[in-house]
């Protein structure tokens, strides 16, 4: 099996555990962008220690970055950062499961920008298959049943939808900005590239979103550091899960990776009804067989 799939699955399953985590931070103790900054905060040092020891342990030296470098890894954080905190804020919309569900439109969209950026298509079998997959995110999308009839325009443009569609677009951009970053680097096998990029990123949403905090919500970076214990989870979770992506983006496509990388809703339903005790509907069980038959599909499209 081609190591960036596996990249994939582990990034995918700690991605999830790091939802997981910040959900509850956000429904416990933090505001939607100390729950954000935590993430980053508690990820760069885990990030710099990586970094380091696999220099030692590797005896490589750091890649070389080319010019083009600093704009896809600083584009790629900021629309990163903005595309967490939708997430984050989507907690407060719908149940766990949904909130992330909603997220996945990056797939598609980070199919189109990988086209318009990097000049890269993926193959029609993988294609249709992330179509699918679409329409699964669609259906839904729709709000929960309200004993209040509500018209189409509402029921189709709600908040949940609101914050799903742009996380997808930004996590799209960011994705893309990703893939980009470590194929600007030279020298180094895929991991040092990736973590490289990857210790850039988290250094500059770390700093952005900590002085955004000092300036709109100061009290707010004391309440993260209390919340260290957790925190620091979300931190390492974080670290994980972006290792196991940005190594994958520096071996595959962002599309592929991005496409591959719904298997993480398969374990957020299991999240979500295992420990969360959250029930799912008719029309969201249908909606997650659709992306059940997306994601072999595009597995099996994968190996083309």
């Amino acid at each position: 099996m081609p190591v960036w799939i596996l990249a994939t699955f582990f990034a995918a399953f700690m991605q999830n555990l790091r939802f997981l985590l910040q959900r509850h931070l956000r429904v416990t103790t933090l505001s939607t962008m100390g729950a954000t900054w935590a993430r980053f905060a508690f990820a760069t040092p885990f990030v710099a220690l990586f970094l380091g020891l696999w220099l030692a342990l590797t005896g490589q030296a750091m890649p070389a970055p080319m010019a083009v470098f600093w704009a896809y890894a600083v584009g790629g954080a900021m629309a990163q950062m903005l595309a967490t905190a939708c997430v984050v804020a989507l907690f407060g919309r719908r149940n766990f499961a949904v909130g992330v569900t909603l997220s996945k439109t990056e797939v598609i969209l980070t199919a189109l920008i990988g086209l318009i950026v990097l000049g890269e298509a993926v193959s029609m079998p993988v294609l249709m298959a992330i179509m699918l997959g679409f329409v699964a995110v669609i259906l839904l999308s729709d709000p929960p049943e309200s004993p209040i009839a509500l018209p189409w325009h509402a029921r189709l443009f709600n908040a949940a939808s609101g914050y799903g569609l742009m996380s997808g677009l930004l996590f799209g951009v960011s994705a893309v900005c990703y893939r980009g970053a470590t194929l600007s680097l030279t020298g180094g096998d895929e991991v040092l590239r990736a973590a490289t990029a990857l210790m850039t990123a988290t250094s500059v949403q770390t700093v952005a979103l900590g002085l955004w905090l000092v300036w709109r919500d100061r009290s707010e970076i004391g309440r993260v550091f209390a919340s260290w214990r957790v925190s620091g989870l979300v931190g390492l979770t974080s670290t994980l899960s972006s290792l196991g992506w940005f190594t994958a983006f520096a071996l595959q496509t962002a599309a592929y990776v991005k496409a591959l990388g719904q298997i993480e809703l398969v374990f957020t339903f299991l999240f979500s009804a295992l420990w969360l005790r959250e029930r799912s509907s008719r029309k969201e069980i249908a909606g997650f067989s659709l992306l059940i038959i997306s994601l072999v599909l595009i597995l099996s499209g994968s190996w083309l």
